[in-house]
């Protein structure tokens, strides 16, 4: 029998120290992405280019993030690659915050076909926007020798 109290007495002890941890348990989530600013970046600032250095590129200043606020890094100079043209870094949107996405080289003609394209898009959409305030048409699309860049080579032409 005194087993038994014991035994009982040590559960209650153990019940009523337990109860309060249990009450005041907590699950907390914080999900952190990794470089992810939530903080959209300033406008660029305005760099003078220098004048042009044989065999190197200049590569333009940026805001770098350092965890409280951006900070202005200024441009630079960066070795030429042969065959190459450099892509400059740039801050993108991303899942409700900003993400710094590196430049890089690309192949040259990659990056002129690309720029082709980007350029053939907004002469487009201008274009497009012209001829809505016209009413009028758009002679160059009449043509019948018009092809966007690219598009020959996929056989859209």
């Amino acid at each position: 029998m005194k087993i038994r109290l014991a035994v009982l007495a040590v559960a209650g002890a153990l019940s009523i120290l337990a109860s309060p941890l249990a009450a005041n348990a907590q699950v907390s989530v914080n999900i952190n992405v990794p470089g992810l600013v939530m903080t959209a970046p300033p406008p660029p600032r305005y760099e003078p280019l220098p004048p042009p250095r044989g065999g190197f590129v200049w590569v333009p200043g940026r805001w770098a993030w350092d965890g409280r606020a951006y900070g202005w890094r200024p441009g630079g100079w960066q070795p030429e690659r042969a065959g190459y043209a450099y892509a400059p870094g740039r801050w993108v949107e991303d899942r409700g915050g900003w993400r710094w996405t590196e430049g890089d080289w690309r192949r040259r003609e990659a990056y002129r076909e690309a720029r082709r394209e980007r350029e053939w898009e907004e002469d487009h959409r201008r274009r497009d926007h012209d001829r809505d305030y016209r009413r009028g048409h758009d002679h160059d699309r009449d043509r019948g020798d018009f092809c966007p860049p690219g598009q020959a080579k996929k056989g859209n032409c």
